[in-house]
């Protein structure tokens, strides 16, 4: 049985043609798996290695590299929420968002909810500073945002 569907295989093969080698597409694989998955098991680093051509290794070298990809010990929660720390975020109350939400989550950035629910991440700079603090929820940008903002676009309460 495969582990990738077949949208994911096809989205791989479509990038083939828009890259100089098949190495080149191992990135842009990658982020359709894990996007399609919430992580990246050593069954699809083998199939994307059969696909771009490539050895199990050099596939597992790249997702290594990269801390946005997560593996099958580690996978992704439904929601994955980015807190910016930038200066400016953390000027405007972005440690404290922090601090706040590692309390009421009983974790810590890198880490996901018990119930599967969320994954916090630290995000080095969002561009957002006009809007500090801000953060991403899987790809959407809040800015100026609380504790209980979080909370609310998250698990839909307060």
């Amino acid at each position: 049985m495969s582990e990738l569907s077949h949208n994911a295989k096809k989205v791989i093969e479509d990038h083939l043609g828009r890259y100089p080698n098949k190495q080149a597409v191992t990135l842009p694989a990658l982020h359709v798996v894990q996007e399609e998955k919430g992580c990246v098991s050593r069954k699809a680093i083998k199939e994307i290695a059969d696909i771009l051509e490539l050895s199990p290794a050099q596939i597992n070298d790249t997702l290594s590299f990269y801390g946005f990809f997560r593996t099958e010990e580690d996978p992704l929660g439904k929601k994955r929420v980015w807190i910016c720390r930038s200066l400016p975020c953390m000027l405007r109350g972005g440690e404290e968002l922090l601090a706040e939400l590692c309390d009421r989550w009983g974790i810590q950035p890198g880490q996901t909810t018990s119930d599967g629910e969320v994954t916090l991440e630290l995000a080095e700079c969002l561009g957002a500073c006009d809007g500090a603090p801000c953060m991403l929820i899987d790809d959407e940008l809040s800015l100026c945002v609380t504790a209980d903002d979080v909370e609310k676009r998250v698990r839909g309460r307060v």
